[in-house]
Formats: C-alpha cells, structure tokens, sequence
C-alpha cells in the first residue's frame, strides 16, 4: 500500500541527466567508482529518507509516496521539478583584479564564493573572468532511479537510522538504547570520531529531529563517546 507522510524508508536511487546519461549521484558505491565520483567520507547502501522531510527532490518524494516496499521505479523530473531553467542573468563577469586582490589563483572549473553566492568559472579571457552562478543542473531533465528497499517499524531502528544520517557514521560503530520510563535515549558512538569536523553541529541536528519527530516518547537525548584502550 502507498506510503504516508512520516513514514521512514530505506531507500537505493542513482540519478543521470535524461539528455547525456551522466550519472550526477548515486548510493552505489561500486557506481560511484566506475562513474568517478566516488566520496570516501559518504556512507554508501540504503539511505533514509523521512517522508515530507523533502530529504529527496520533492515531487521525487510525492512518487516514491505512492510505490510499495521493494518496488522499483525510473521518475523523471523536468528543470521546472528539479534546479529550474538556465538564467543567462546568472552569468556575471569580473575583472581578474579583483580575484588577485583577494589572493585566488583561479582555474576554469573552479567554485568561487561572491557576495554570498556560489559560481563556477567558465572562462578567463584578456583580464576578464566569467563567473556562472546557475546551478549546475540547471535546465537538465534528472532522470532518479529508485528502489524502497524497507519501510522501518522498529522505534530503534528508527533513530538509529537517523543518526547514521546525520553524523556520518556506519551503523556497525553506533548503538541506541531508549529507556522507555524516562523517555531518555542513548546513542553510543567510538571515541575515534570525537574530533570530526562539525560534529558537534551535526549532533545538534540529529537532536531537533529526535525531539521533533519523537516529542512524544523521547524528552532526553544523550551521546556517549567510547573511547577502547588500546591492545597491548
């Protein structure tokens, strides 16, 4: 039967541009690869999403609502669902100065921050420097293909989902325990990832969408680093 907004799902999805095949995005790793865009620091395998968390493109997420476990599916999502069309207005030019005067050394393809937004240099031309603020999929037919692999029930696997979300971190390597009497839950994660970058704001993250999504069952949240002494 469809599924409801809330639901949690385990789900597989690669993602291709409909005109060339490129596979912009994908949870399979051996994929990933083969496509060269492999990321070492992301978990690969069934990801969640939380329905109308719109974790996925939205009208993505409206599909998936109405597939059953196990079912696989292509959606094709057009600009208008997915970054929008291509605004010319988008194009900006600089002067090469004013990168210098920042200290850039500056290359076609790479990513600059102006004025808050982000671009991508596309050309470096007689002290000129043309800056594309679209989104890089912007104008491109997406073509997601996905598979629900698992609607969770289980309260614990839940939140244990959720953490592996937010921080990062293999499910193998964390624990949960909820004691029910005191609404308290504990996630127990190893010590070695205590100096991660921002995982103190992805704590606090996984933490709003505890209370959030459990306000009724979970009042305390408590990490737990455990740090082994080493074998001798």
């Amino acid at each position: 039967m469809p599924f409801n907004k809330g639901d949690f799902l385990l789900i597989e999805y690669t993602v291709k541009i409909k005109d060339t095949g490129t596979i912009v995005e994908t949870t399979d790793a051996e994929l990933a690869k083969r496509e060269n865009i492999y990321e070492s620091n992301r978990i690969y395998g069934p990801v969640l999403i939380v329905l109308g968390k719109n974790w996925l493109n939205t009208y993505v997420e409206e599909e998936i609502s109405k597939m059953i476990e196990n079912e696989e599916k292509e959606i094709e999502v057009t600009p208008d669902k997915a970054y929008g069309e291509r605004d010319p207005g988008k194009v900006k030019v600089f002067s090469i100065r004013e990168f210098q005067r920042r200290g850039y050394s500056i290359n076609i393809g790479d990513v600059v921050e102006i004025g808050g937004a982000r671009g991508v240099i596309k050309q470096i031309s007689g002290g000129r420097v043309v800056v594309d603020f679209n989104h890089p999929l912007a104008g491109k037919t997406l073509i997601y293909k996905v598979k629900i692999v698992k609607k969770l029930e289980d309260f614990n696997e839940k939140i244990k989902a959720l953490a592996i979300r937010h921080l990062g971190i293999p499910g193998e390597e964390i624990s949960v325990d909820y004691i029910e009497n005191e609404k308290k839950t504990l996630i127990k994660i190893p010590g070695k990832y205590m100096t991660r970058e921002n995982l103190g704001y992805a704590k606090l993250a996984l933490a709003a969408d505890i209370f959030e999504m459990f306000k009724e069952n979970i009042s305390t949240l408590v990490y737990q680093e455990e740090i082994k002494k080493p074998q001798q």
